[in-house]
């Protein structure tokens, strides 16, 4: 069945202006970059605009002067699917995180509702294929910070029926139940609430994102989980050597249990000089910028002000791409831009309407057209197809 609701999508997306048309004098092979991206899903795990349409009230129908993120840049870009995050800041643990998240998904929904002739809300992967197959980007959502479930199962059970799709267990702080890969451990991993956690995500059809956690948290993540797991936006300590980002046998245990990376675009996490950098300030500063929105960027500032670094290149992020296809294969990598939520994106990547130089540069470097929508979308969707098959079998 889904087979055929992928075809009628493509189908439909034929119809769809040229993507990017002002870089349309690269060659051939860009053309075939634009048609094979057209003919694709692309994903995107991962976008703070949420916080600008809290914080600054901010106009998507026009091109905004600053940010990474408005309607004409994601159509432009190909955009197909965006996981809008609900990003719940250490500040307001124990203290307003469930108003603090309603107010983000409110903000949502209040978008898609001004423009229901370019977007409409999606809940499931069936629903995903029908908004796209009828030209429009599907809207879902993901919870950034567990402790705004404020340790209730009452609260996780209300976020998923208002469209919560996954949940990243911790942010910078270590909650009462997981601990954070930015804060001192306490519980060594996962306690025993966080493993009853995980089992109701894992009941209700949440994929369990362990972007954030503690190492020792997230093998008990693959421990506990009965489903495939997510990680929304990191990318390959193999190549950048900073906590937040994967190490390679993470990424093969994550593979094994049938889940996805989803590579984060800011440059801290692509780049090995950021990385080498950002581990050192982050022990030295985290506490003065914990919980904030931005954190990243206003440690990347602080970090340049005696001896600035150059940003990350599209390279370096088609490099922890290709990292994870040589690690485990083309069926566990995927797009978690951070859009919005970090400050300083690669050259070549400097917004989502920049997407289809990513579908360019695998071509380039010989990639496969299967794989590349593999990549750009299709990965997810199959993770998220398994998630919603356990919950099935594990009984609403």
């Amino acid at each position: 069945m889904l087979t055929n609701l992928f075809l009628i999508c493509t189908t439909a997306l034929l119809g769809l202006p040229l993507l990017a048309t002002s870089q349309s004098k690269k060659g051939p092979l860009w053309q075939k970059a634009l048609e094979i991206h057209r003919r694709a899903i692309v994903v995107d795990t991962h976008s703070d605009l949420t916080s600008r349409l809290v914080d600054e009230n901010v106009d998507i129908s026009k091109r905004l002067p600053d940010g990474h993120q408005d309607l004409p840049r994601m159509q432009e870009g190909g955009l197909d699917v965006q996981f809008f995050s609900v990003y719940v800041a250490a500040k307001y643990a124990q203290k307003g995180g469930p108003k603090r998240a309603m107010e983000m998904m409110d903000a949502v929904y209040r978008m898609v509702e001004k423009f229901p002739d370019r977007m409409e809300m999606a809940s499931s992967v069936s629903d995903i294929y029908r908004i796209v197959g009828r030209g429009k980007i599907a809207a879902l959502m993901g919870l950034e910070g567990g402790h705004a479930l404020e340790n209730s199962p009452h609260i996780l059970r209300m976020f998923y029926r208002m469209g919560i799709r996954y949940i990243t267990l911790t942010h910078s702080n270590t909650n009462d139940w997981c601990d954070s890969s930015t804060d001192k451990p306490r519980w060594g991993g996962l306690n025993e609430l966080g493993e009853k956690i995980i089992a109701e995500m894992n009941r209700l059809g949440v994929m369990v994102d362990v972007s954030h956690i503690s190492d020792e948290a997230f093998w008990d993540v693959i421990r506990v989980s009965k489903a495939p797991v997510i990680a929304s936006h990191s990318s390959c300590r193999a190549i950048a050597d900073m906590q937040r980002n994967m190490s390679d046998d993470m990424i093969k245990a994550m593979a094994e249990k049938g889940g996805v990376i989803m590579i984060n675009f800011g440059s801290s996490f692509l780049n090995p000089e950021w990385g080498k950098r950002t581990n050192y300030i982050l022990q030295q500063i985290r506490d003065k910028y914990r919980g904030d929105f931005g954190m990243w960027g206003k440690m990347w500032d602080e970090m340049n002000k005696k001896d600035p670094l150059p940003p990350a290149t599209l390279k370096d992020l088609i490099d922890h791409i290709d990292h994870v296809v040589q690690l485990v294969g083309p069926d566990h990598v995927g797009l978690g831009s951070d859009f919005d939520g970090v400050s300083n994106l690669p050259v070549g990547m400097e917004d989502v309407s920049k997407l289809p130089a990513i579908t360019y540069e695998l071509l380039k470097r010989g990639y496969k057209e299967e794989d590349i929508r593999k990549i750009l979308g299709g990965n997810l969707l199959r993770v998220m197809s398994e998630v919603e098959r356990i919950a099935a079998e594990l009984g609403q």
